[in-house]
């Protein structure tokens, strides 16, 4: 295990910190193992301008409370009754900014599909109880691999926000153009990728 990233990596403005996850690795303790996770794909809440976001206009409910404070924490919200997704809280305390992972690719004991960030939250076993969790504490965390990759970082808009108008045509979604695990990429693409992994990786 390395160290978690610092606080200071996530109180930056949601647009570095989306684009700055990509590689990242997602990490979830669970009884002896840790599942790990490549963030692949993410994009990025700016509020309270953000027409896309759920602070929108400094709105501040018990949903939203958690992107008011510090930076590095999660902000979990149920979609259509069913979907679970994890956020990171970005920016200073009192700027509403969150940064939402909607892909990873396995790294180790991820056993269940986790492109699309309701795929993503079942493979962890994130649910709303996680939220408000520190992201630098010991039960799930962010971290750097100990081996950095190379990443080819494509933009495009974020999805399922057309209701916002203009923000939602913000190249505010950030993938890697190489990863298979991106929520986007086809199905083929994504089952020649999930035929070289190793068994204890992932099973669909």
């Amino acid at each position: 295990m390395t160290q978690p990233l610092p606080r200071k990596f996530f109180a930056r403005n949601a647009v570095e910190v989306a684009a700055g996850l990509l590689g990242m690795h997602l990490v979830i303790r669970r009884p002896g193992a840790l599942a790990i996770g490549r963030i692949v794909e993410t994009e990025a809440y700016q509020g309270p301008d953000d027409l896309a976001a759920h602070s929108v206009g400094g709105r501040r409910t018990a949903r939203t409370e958690v992107m008011y404070g510090p930076a590095g924490y999660a902000y979990v919200y149920l979609i259509y009754g069913m979907w679970n997704c994890l956020n990171v809280v970005a920016a200073k305390p009192g700027i509403p900014h969150a940064v939402l992972l909607r892909a990873v690719e396995p790294v180790s004991a991820i056993t269940a599909p986790s492109w699309g960030p309701g795929l993503l939250c079942r493979a962890f076993d994130i649910d709303r109880s996680h939220n408000g969790l520190d992201l630098r504490g010991k039960e799930l965390w962010i971290e750097a691999p100990r081996t950095i990759r190379s990443l080819r970082v494509s933009t495009g808009p974020r999805i399922g926000v057309d209701y916002a108008g203009s923000w939602a045509q913000r190249p505010w979604r950030f993938f890697d153009a190489d990863s298979a695990f991106v929520s986007t990429v086809s199905a083929a693409a994504r089952r020649r990728a999930l035929a070289s992994l190793e068994p204890d990786q992932i099973q669909v």
